[in-house]
């Protein structure tokens, strides 16, 4: 395991034969993601590929949830410094396009609530299981800037562009019994089984043929690679609306627990 020794913002271990977890775990603050964690989970992905001994990974959140989303001081990072900006930008490719490339089968466990980039490692996995209660939202139209992180890359491949532009463009939050109704997720079960059928399926792929799983992920995502151009412009439209001004609207609304005012952009 000394090989995850530097993810410093993730708790890593295998507790079982074949099985690598990945936890989310920022104490108060619903496993929301620093700049830390953003830049572990951009990069964990190509070792994992590398790790002989990993058959499988189940990543999830600590105590109950899976992540509320970006720290609100990495945010404000983003918007205040632009070389922070360029590494957020890089990370976020590289977060998605690493999950793709990653030979190993991901499954998440989604429990009570992802938002944001948190949401954005849990519909990346390969197997997404969801607890029926849980909520699910991309709040980046809310904060002022494009949906970037993954939507582009796969909400329309997973529930049609109508749904995707429905709930991209409104962040109208879905539950997992609806994110299951319209295919975004693999999933839904009682919420407190969600990280038991999670392993259980971990443990079904780590038992299977390792060619035949990570061979046919590798053809499946080439449907995820054919969107990489809108995805690629998704991100850098994100990033510009962290250098406009609605963002900044945005952030207050968040602090300020109200409704954001766009009325004068």
């Amino acid at each position: 395991m000394d090989r995850y020794a530097p993810f410093e913002g993730l708790r890593i271990d295998r507790p079982e034969d074949g099985i690598l977890r990945i936890v989310l775990d920022t104490p108060g603050k619903l496993n929301a993601v620093d700049a830390q964690k953003h830049a572990d989970l951009a990069d964990v992905w190509k070792v994992i590929d590398r790790d002989r001994e990993t058959r499988a990974v189940v990543i999830h959140g600590e105590g109950g949830a899976y992540s509320a989303g970006g720290d609100m001081a990495m945010i404000e990072d983003i918007i205040a410094d632009p070389e922070a900006r360029a590494d957020t930008f890089r990370e976020a490719r590289d977060l998605v396009y690493n999950m793709i490339n990653c030979s190993k089968p991901i499954v998440s466990a989604i429990e009570r609530v992802a938002v944001g980039a948190g949401l954005a490692s849990a519909l990346m996995a390969d197997i997404s299981i969801v607890g029926k209660k849980a909520k699910l939202i991309d709040g980046h139209t809310k904060l002022g800037v494009a949906a970037g992180d993954h939507a582009a890359i796969i909400w329309p491949l997973l529930c049609g562009m109508a749904k995707a532009k429905y709930y991209l463009m409104t962040c109208e939050p879905l539950t997992g019994e609806e994110a299951e109704r319209i295919g975004l997720v693999s999933m839904a079960v009682d919420d407190d089984v969600v990280i038991d059928r999670a392993f259980e399926v971990a443990r079904n792929l780590a038992a299977g043929s390792t060619s035949a799983i990570q061979w046919t992920k590798l053809s499946l995502n080439n449907w995820l690679r054919s969107a990489g151009p809108a995805f690629d412009a998704s991100v850098a439209l994100e990033m510009l609306g962290f250098a406009g001004n609605d963002v900044h609207e945005g952030v207050a609304a968040v602090k300020e627990k109200r409704t954001p005012d766009f009325s004068g952009s």
